[in-house]
């Protein structure tokens, strides 16, 4: 307790180095939280593309069954499946009449002969794709492929491009920080050369000496992830309704923003607070940390 109100003295009597390592922190977790938000939610809804059927295959009307049910077997066969889903016309006549429920007009004027029979096909992953697209368009009966490898092609390259640009990002700013606080430690170690010279004759400990220090750099982390925390919290509650729109038909993503008040809500924020707490209190640390090990010797 004596060493965090000695590191709180620390601060105080420093204002503006305080508040350019604050500030550089700040930036880093920053971007740090809103790298993790947005790698988040992009492994989220790509999940959620691989979860839907990823190839549709629709048939003639003169299609034979067993010429499906030889396509079902040789697309298992590759070991690269992980359902199967046979529509018949009169199921696809369904489908449309539910998605058409409010339109009279187009219900009547469909019928279970216009429309074609399907077979939905979920890879075990998005690679495999091009190697089944040929396969099923050989078989006998097949009319059209759809398939959505475009889709999850285009989202992968942006989860790939937002994990390196953000995570080098980030790292080059946790660096920055990491420097920041040890010039700043630095400097104040050296303008206590005499205090800490007589706490080393009367006997003081090498941790007494150092603790404040440390915590110091730790503090400027803590406060960085509460302001950042801050104000990444208060852009998702401007952008909320927009977000809600967009990504709240992704399972995962709904759970959290459809009841901000709900306890999966409340424990993900206090997760994320925590998290990036934890991560700036690690990286004042460590500031501190090569500042102490460098000017305090003993």
């Amino acid at each position: 307790m004596k060493s965090l109100s000695t590191a709180w003295k620390h601060m105080r009597r420093s204002p503006y180095q305080a508040m350019a390592a604050i500030l550089t922190m700040f930036l880093t977790l920053l971007l740090t939280g809103i790298f993790f938000l947005a790698s988040s939610a992009s492994y989220f809804i790509l999940q959620y593309f691989e979860s839907k059927p990823q190839i549709t295959v629709f048939f003639t009307d003169k299609v034979d069954e067993s010429e499906v049910t030889k396509l079902k077997t040789i697309l298992e066969a590759t070991g690269k499946i992980t359902s199967l889903k046979y529509v018949s016309k009169d199921e696809a006549l369904g489908i449309y009449r539910e998605q058409n429920k409010h339109d009279p007009l187009l219900l009547e004027m469909v019928t279970a002969d216009i429309l074609p029979a399907s077979l939905e096909v979920s890879a075990t992953d998005p690679k495999y794709l091009g190697d089944l697209e040929p396969i099923i368009k050989q078989a006998q009966g097949v009319e059209e492929v759809v398939y959505q490898k475009d889709v999850v092609d285009t989202l992968i390259s942006w989860t790939n491009a937002i994990r390196l640009v953000g995570g080098s990002l980030a790292g080059l700013l946790a660096l920055d920080s990491i420097l920041i606080v040890t010039t700043i430690i630095g400097m104040k170690i050296a303008l206590k050369k005499q205090e800490v010279e007589i706490l080393t004759l009367v006997g003081a400990s090498p941790w007494y000496i150092r603790a404040p220090f440390l915590l110091e750099g730790g503090l400027y982390g803590v406060m960085s992830a509460c302001v950042a925390s801050i104000l990444i919290g208060g852009v998702i509650l401007w952008m909320y309704p927009m977000l809600l729109t967009f990504l709240g038909v992704i399972p995962a993503i709904g759970i959290l923003l459809g009841n901000p008040t709900g306890v999966p809500f409340l424990m993900a924020t206090l997760g994320f607070v925590g998290g990036l707490a934890a991560t700036g209190f690690l990286l004042g640390t460590i500031g501190s940390f090569v500042a102490v090990s460098r000017y305090l010797r003993f």
